[in-house]
């Protein structure tokens, strides 16, 4: 494969104090099966076959390429992005066939069979639920310098919730731990107001600012997206058990890894860039300078989405991060103080936005510079970010805003070349109209 280790080591976590304001890196590919103080314990010796046997708890799973994506998920982690490159390029059965004979305690049916137990589902890329915002990540990856973590090789969702449509109108109110009753107090009502606007709301299911977000958006009766960093059936912290077990009630509980793995330090800085690709935009309500709710906004940062900061007390050391990157951001940040400036800013990046009476065709809703970005795309073939940025003289990261919600409208289609117009995005539109989308 390429040359391709199987059996490599996994590294350490970041050391104490490491700087977390910055996305997580990709590491290069080696067992995350291999070390049990960072990933659950191996589990007892099984087949690991693909085969089309009977799945344990009666789950109709029988896909090659689906069980494959669980077991090298299990393997290897989502840090290890040379294995979703290959999945990516030759498909993931293929791939795990060649890996499967290192990792014999790799069983797929095995975490069907525990995620069954506690009511979760298994969500690959090609299901009606997958939120196509993810695939903003590996765009990101694929056109990078090969450093980020692209998107998750599948889900695993306990709720009720339709992940796809949650994310389609979703904000992740994000911040410290140690927050104080003035953020408290703030991150609940804005979860509240946006809940009650129809809006998910999308958090970590951390003490502080998250596990407030998370409150408020179920005290409006609202849905709530917690996205965590270790399977969906490990309540972490110990202490958010009911909390998270209401909003698997209602909303969503989130993970990229599977049943029963523990959370340890470096995943939930990839967790964090789950969180900002589902969302159209991250705000982070208090923080400190070195919160790892910064790493969140920076991933939300690079994918183009809006980043919102609340300001709070100049004397205050957990609005030191709100405030440092409203000064060194103040081009891609926008302070806010409640869900109404929340909602002005993020409501008009998608469908959701009023509808003119007077739009009559698809491309009559858009402001001049997103029809701009249409027009930069050639009629039938796909083509990339960086080309649509020097071509429109956006920057990529502004590309990327403007694609997301046109793939959601269904006017630009993701493909693995880059982004094509679709049959509607090349309708042509009404020059009368001057209304606006986004």
């Amino acid at each position: 494969m390429g040359g391709m280790s199987a059996t490599t080591r996994p590294s350490d976590p970041p050391e104490p104090g490491a700087d977390l304001s910055a996305p997580e890196a990709a590491v290069p590919l080696r067992s995350a099966a291999s070390r049990a103080d960072v990933v659950a314990p191996p589990a007892e010796e099984g087949s690991g076959e693909l085969s089309d046997a009977a799945i344990p708890g009666g789950l109709a799973e029988t896909d090659p390429e689906r069980l494959a994506r669980i077991a090298l998920t299990r393997a290897f982690g989502p840090e290890h992005q040379r294995v979703a490159i290959e999945v990516g390029r030759r498909g993931a059965a293929r791939v795990w066939a060649e890996l499967r004979s290192a990792h014999p305690g790799v069983d797929p049916l095995r975490d069907l069979d525990a995620a069954s137990r506690v009511g979760a589902r298994l969500v690959c890329p090609q299901d009606p639920e997958w939120p196509i915002e993810l695939d903003a990540l590996d765009r990101l990856r694929d056109e990078g310098d090969g450093s980020a973590i692209g998107a998750p090789l599948c889900l695993w969702v306990r709720g009720p919730g339709d992940l796809r449509e949650l994310a389609s109108r979703a904000v992740a109110v994000v911040g410290c731990r140690a927050a104080t009753s003035y953020g408290l107090h703030l991150a609940g009502e804005i979860a509240f107001a946006m809940a009650e606007q129809g809006w998910a709301v999308v958090s970590g299911a951390a003490f502080g600012i998250d596990a407030a977000a998370h409150r408020g958006a179920l005290a409006a009766a609202g849905p709530t997206v917690a996205v965590l960093a270790g399977g969906v059936d490990v309540p972490y912290p110990a202490a958010h058990v009911e909390l998270l077990a209401e909003v698997a009630r209602t909303g969503a509980v989130v993970s990229e890894v599977p049943p029963g793995t523990p959370p340890f330090r470096r995943r939930f800085l990839t967790r964090n860039r789950v969180i900002a690709a589902l969302c159209r935009g991250t705000v982070l309500v208090e923080a400190g300078l070195r919160s790892g709710a910064l790493n969140t906004v920076a991933h939300a940062r690079r994918l183009g989405r809006q980043v919102m900061a609340v300001p709070g007390p100049v004397t205050s050391a957990m609005s030191a991060g709100c405030h440092r990157l409203l000064r060194d951001f103040r081009e891609q940040t926008v302070l806010v103080t409640g869900a109404e400036d929340i909602s002005e800013e993020i409501a008009a990046m998608g469908r959701f936005a009023a509808r003119p009476p007077m739009a009559v065709g698809p491309r009559d809703e858009l402001s001049a510079m997103v029809r701009d970005l249409l027009d930069a795309m050639p009629s039938r073939a796909a083509v990339g970010v960086s080309v649509l940025a020097q071509r429109t003289g956006l920057r990529p990261e502004e590309v990327l805003a403007m694609l997301g919600p046109l793939v959601v409208e269904g006017l630009v289609e993701s493909v693995p070349d880059g982004y094509r117009l679709t049959p509607l995005g090349r309708a042509p539109s009404n020059a009368r109209s001057r209304s606006r989308l986004f």
